[in-house]
């Protein structure tokens, strides 16, 4: 288990107005976080479908078992990986809009660093070395941010650091983490890297055992593993989650998506910048102190940067991880006078931030999404399948469902290999339209001309085909000119 963190001999701050100006602006740290992640586009593509998923579940009553979207796949098997989450923000939406879900999304995908974060002040960590730690892991992982079921996931991982750090009963522990587990799992398919986790607390504690005799058996971590690697089949999908998974992670290399890939492609090295800068600062911040490292911190750090070095997508749970990390590393002696500084303020700032920046700041969407072209096309009466580009399926799927079915969309599980190699073969121009028209007997296109240059080219040739709408960001939208 961690122990207390050690605030070490690094020099401390004098007494004063700085050091009071210093720990004012400690406690606002998490306010300013937010504002950050209230005052960004949301760009996720995915997210659309989701949502419009989760309305059919929450309307049905739970998880939805066979296909409504994809045209060439209705009524098939549905695999129900995150319904939860997708039920929750559906719901979120509904009865707030999409500003009331920036703000939910926000708190969640914030409140796995939150409570780590109050778990490290609870074990002793400095105010002021927490907020150290809080920035620079939330510019790590900042690129990662916008409105997605993930959100949960950092939410609940940062809720088992937090617990494993609290030092409660055994009993207490399992029978929080039970639960939570099996939560994060329907929220978000990830609990493998709670497995994770805690099984290296588990294998920390065990030899640390083996080296003191009089140390107690690492029993919660222990039962918790085998309640993690339990929880990874404790959804509607039980089993089969493992095919889904290596699917979807088969079809994300196979197209290329960068948050799968590693850290150091071309399409990710802007991403690296923030990581290998906090990474730098917390190798001179552990070179530097005196004070104990905590094994387990450590090692979990090292795992989830190798694993962020393999796949960009881990990035989030390494942010996490490295809190306690960097706040043990930076902590120093706090005088009296830090720890008087009223706790309200954070909160009083975290109020008037949720409050002030949805009213002053409306939700702004990323002009990549294709949604004034859809709306425009909407406007048109248009009922059947709708051919876009895949990236805009699910805006496709949200803005016309139950009227519109798509081609493709962004569920790389959803469509076999030798479908994505066909989405391939019409952006480059192997597959001509008319085998397209053939296949999907589509109602209208939703395309970017650059992206998908050949078949643009063929639409704007075609005397069956009319553009009705050009948008500045290059999206064309066609219907048959019999309309």
């Amino acid at each position: 288990m961690s122990g207390p963190i050690e605030t070490g001999e690094l020099p401390a701050v004098e007494d004063g107005p700085g050091r009071r100006w210093l720990a004012l602006a400690a406690m606002l740290v998490p306010a300013a976080m937010l504002a950050v992640l209230l005052l960004r586009r949301v760009w996720d593509v995915d997210i659309f479908w989701q949502l419009k998923l989760g309305e059919i579940i929450l309307a049905h009553g739970g998880p939805i078992s066979r296909e409504p979207f994809a045209a060439l796949h209705l009524g098939e098997p549905l695999p129900a990986v995150g319904w939860l989450a997708q039920a929750s923000m559906a719901f979120v939406r509904r009865i707030g809009s999409w500003d009331a879900l920036r703000l939910y999304d926000a708190l969640c995908w914030l409140g796995g660093f939150w409570a780590v974060a109050g778990a490290c002040r609870a074990r002793g960590a400095s105010r002021e070395a927490v907020a150290l730690a809080l920035i620079l892991v939330f510019m790590a992982a900042l690129p990662t941010a916008s409105i997605r079921p993930q959100s949960y996931a950092a939410l609940c991982f940062g809720l088992l650091l937090a617990l494993q750090r609290l030092r409660l009963r055994p009993l207490a522990t399992v029978a929080l983490g039970a639960p939570l587990l099996v939560l994060w799992q329907n929220l978000h398919p990830s609990v493998s890297v709670a497995a994770l986790a805690l099984g290296l607390q588990a294998a920390v504690g065990a030899i640390a055992c083996l080296r003191d005799r009089t140390r107690p058996l690492p029993f919660a971590p222990a039962v918790l593993t085998l309640v993690a690697i339990g929880a990874m089949f404790a959804t509607p999908d039980g089993f089969s989650i493992l095919s889904i998974s290596a699917t979807n992670a088969e079809m994300s290399l196979a197209i290329g998506a960068s948050e799968w890939r590693p850290l150091w492609i071309e399409s990710n090295w802007i991403n690296a910048v923030p990581v290998l800068v906090t990474v730098a600062v917390a190798i001179a911040l552990l070179l530097r102190g005196r004070g104990p490292v905590e094994p387990f911190e450590l090692l979990l750090a090292l795992a989830l940067f190798a694993l962020t070095l393999t796949a960009y997508r881990f990035v989030l749970f390494w942010a996490i991880a490295m809190v306690p990390v960097i706040a043990r590393a930076a902590s120093w002696h706090s005088k009296p006078e830090d720890r008087q500084m009223p706790r309200w303020i954070s909160l009083a700032a975290l109020g008037l931030v949720a409050v002030s920046v949805p009213v002053l700041a409306p939700t702004r969407f990323a002009p990549s999404l294709p949604l004034e072209a859809l709306a425009h096309l909407k406007r048109q009466d248009v009922r059947g399948t709708i051919y876009a580009d895949f990236p805009y399926g699910g805006a496709v799927i949200d803005m016309g469902w139950p009227a519109w079915h798509v081609a493709y969309d962004g569920r790389y599980y959803r469509y076999a290999r030798e479908e994505w190699r066909y989405n391939g073969g019409i952006e480059n121009g192997y597959v001509p339209l008319v085998d397209v028209i053939a296949k999907w007997h589509p109602a209208a296109f939703v395309i970017q001309e650059e992206h998908n240059a050949p078949l643009a080219g063929e639409l704007a040739r075609s005397r069956r085909w009319k553009r009705i709408y050009r948008g500045p960001d290059g999206v064309v939208v066609y219907v048959p000119r019999s309309r």
